[in-house]
């Protein structure tokens, strides 16, 4: 096994913004079209690699290639590494790289996707284009994304939906209040109830989800002498994977019908769907089980969802802390490293 800091510590000092990741995946292109036995396509900045060796169960190990922008180049200090995308997620794409060089006659047949663009809008995701344009590339059994998890499953995902809600009023000069209606002040009671909003907490496979309805933008009035006469507030709502989108979306609907009029608007501004754990199928449960890994839900969104959506159970797993990446301190330890590591050799070596 390579050295997977000094690993990752190259693949962070190729610079890979989103929109300018070329230079990595032409490095990571050159890398894995040495290793035999693999089938190797790429689409735009999108790089699939695939065994084909007649395995009774494929699976699927993926990871995006760019980053936030920030401070380029690697900094190491002992079993620690800082840089730019050390955590989210070289040091995943290390991994998954490691793990194609070693296993060239593993016990499940694999596909490597490193794809582009998942830090910015979903429409530019290289997933997304990938199961547009050639789907078949991206067929298995199950997916797991190597995002920073610290080494622990992060199972599924919740939904998540923003509403523009805009509540109406009747504009009149702020001396003569009493011949309007201020549809600020309508959005009190609305604003009332979205903070003391219920949130359910289901439990999924053995794992507990936690919803959340959120205020995240207000926006209203005309000029400071005038009554207004529209305030519109941006809603989001994160849902857990019990409920489909449509359930979701006339839930939201259910706590904002009390406060809505004739002339009011509801508009489903985006959606992202929720992803189910999928922690049964056996390339999942004997990851957890043979290497006694704790199990969480995944409360944000994560491109698991796409796998899914198409029928693909998927997990985060992959070493670093989430909670540094797109920081100034971001960095990764040795130790998750080679942990997420072990574990997934175990599992391509010995099977279900």
């Amino acid at each position: 096994m390579a050295d997977l800091l000094a690993l990752t510590a190259q693949l962070v000092d190729i610079p890979s913004v989103s929109f300018d990741e070329e230079a990595l995946v032409a490095f990571l292109e050159v890398e894995i079209r040495a290793i035999d036995g693999l089938t190797v396509d790429r689409v735009g900045d999108n790089l699939v690699a695939r065994t084909t060796l007649g395995r009774p169960h494929r699976l699927i190990l993926a990871g995006h290639t760019d980053t936030v922008p920030g401070q380029q180049g690697s900094r190491r200090e002992g079993d620690t590494l800082w840089g730019l995308g050390s955590t989210d997620m070289k040091s995943g794409l290390a991994v998954m790289l490691e793990l194609a060089r070693t296993l060239t006659e593993p016990a499940v047949d694999v596909t490597y996707v490193f794809y582009a663009c998942e830090e910015v809008a979903s429409e530019h995701n290289g997933l997304r284009q990938l199961f547009s344009e050639a789907p078949e590339l991206l067929a298995g059994d199950v997916a797991i994304l190597g995002e920073p998890t610290d080494g622990i499953i992060e199972a599924g995902c919740q939904g998540t939906m923003r509403l523009e809600v805009t509540l109406a009023g009747v504009r009149s000069h702020s001396a003569r209040p009493w011949m309007g209606r201020n549809a600020i002040h309508r959005a009190g009671p609305l604003l009332d109830a979205v903070a003391g909003y219920q949130h359910r907490e289901p439990v999924v496979d053995g794992c507990t989800y936690r919803e959340a309805l959120q205020v995240v933008n207000i926006s209203g009035g005309v000029a400071g002498n005038v009554v207004p006469d529209a305030v519109t507030l941006l809603i989001n709502h994160r849902y857990a994977p019990d409920r489909t989108g449509e359930q979701a979306e006339a839930h939201v609907h259910a706590v904002l019908a009390p406060f809505l009029e004739d002339g009011d608007q509801v508009r489903l501004v985006d959606h992202s769907p929720a992803a189910a754990p999928g922690l049964n199928h056996p390339l999942l449960s004997t990851l957890i089980d043979r290497n006694d890994l704790p199990v969480e839900a995944k409360l944000g969104w994560t491109d698991v969802a796409f796998f899914s959506g198409h029928g693909v159970p998927a997990v985060n797993f992959g070493p670093g802390d989430a909670t540094l990446a797109h920081t100034a301190d971001e960095r990764v330890e040795r130790a998750p490293l080679e942990a997420t590591f072990a574990a997934l050799v175990d599992l391509l070596t010995q099977g279900v």
